[in-house]
């Protein structure tokens, strides 16, 4: 067909020409799995049911009631920020996941107007004022709770042992807030840090049903087993190389939680494989440097947010060279 004859067809023409082919003509990826954004969402949603039912059975109706107003409030804040930007709002998941995992990185006890704050900066500030899904810089869930460590000190910080429904809160410590240095071997210790009963956050207590609902996403494809495993395998090798319990550090605190479903976030995580795997190196040593250096126990959330911050810087020079590409030698005209 001739060049006129080729701006002569008319758009609809176009299309039923390309339909008649078997084809259509889209932008990239080409490549369709048959998970929609929303589908994705709501299997991370449904892994993150594993921890949080954790929570719950450890920690009662108070951990159900910030899970709720969490989410709630998530989607709301939401709704909300769509209509004042004069765009639609698609109820795909992203809020629920968000507020999910805000409420599973903070204290049972803490305040339910603080939650609520902590979802409305979360969603508003750190995810829709960048754009909304897809062009956040940091994770909407670790922004939101290092506002609220900064807002709140003393609530953020005040921990409760395991306590069920009905039970009376015990303060109590988390095992970071002691010594992460070598101990005589006590089962019990790393049974009850395993299983989930001890104090802490409400979903990072119990690494096994955090491993469950890691494990399924990563069998569905839904997040690249390389950052958790990198993440995980440098906190060991750090911890070792510093004469500290590595297990300890694997057990305690948030590792577990953010190297399976905050590290590993498509949007604030490396696109190709070496540089997730500089990413989640980076992430490691900076966890253990902040636990055994720092002002503060626990490094994970920071660190993530860290590195979110470095993720374009790894992505522009870890990209891979288009199929075919030959570099120009210096001096070419």
């Amino acid at each position: 067909m001739t060049q006129e004859g080729s701006q002569g067809l008319t758009q609809e023409g176009s299309q039923e020409a390309i339909h008649d082919r078997g084809f259509l003509i889209s932008p990239g990826p080409h490549l369709w799995k048959g998970l929609s954004v929303s589908k994705i969402m709501y299997l991370v949603v449904l892994a993150l049911l594993f921890p949080a039912g954790a929570g719950v059975y450890f920690f009662g109706y108070n951990a159900l009631s910030v899970m709720g107003v969490s989410v709630g409030t998530a989607i709301l804040t939401e709704y909300l920020c769509k209509r004042l930007r004069g765009q639609a709002f698609v109820m795909d998941g992203s809020a629920v996941v968000t507020g999910l995992l805000l409420a599973l990185i903070l204290p049972p006890t803490v305040s339910l107007w603080m939650v609520a704050i902590g979802s409305i900066f979360a969603i508003a500030i750190v995810k829709e004022a960048f754009g909304g899904l897809g062009h956040n810089i940091f994770n909407p869930a670790l922004g939101g709770r290092a506002f609220m460590s900064v807002s709140f000190s003393m609530e953020m910080t005040t921990w409760v042992l395991p306590m069920g429904f009905g039970a009376d809160a015990i303060t109590s410590a988390t095992p970071l807030s002691g010594t992460s240095v070598w101990q005589p071997f006590d089962p019990s210790v790393y049974q009850a840090m395993f299983l989930g009963n001890i104090g802490g956050c409400i979903g990072e207590t119990s690494a096994l049903l955090i491993i469950i609902g890691g494990v399924f996403l990563i069998a569905r494809g839904i997040i690249n087993w390389r950052i958790p495993a990198v993440y995980i395998g440098t906190v060991v090798l750090m911890a070792l190389g510093l004469g500290e319990d590595p297990l300890f550090h694997i057990l305690a605190g948030g590792l577990m939680l953010g190297a399976f479903f905050m590290a590993t976030d498509y949007v604030t995580s490396p696109l190709t494989n070496r540089g997730k795997i500089i990413f989640s190196v980076a992430l490691g040593v900076l966890t253990v440097l902040i636990r055994r250096f720092g002002g503060m126990p626990e490094g994970v959330c920071y660190s993530i947010l860290f590195m979110n911050a470095i993720t374009p810087l790894i992505d522009r020079y870890t990209k891979v060279r288009p199929y075919g590409l030959v570099k120009r030698a210096e001096g070419a005209g």
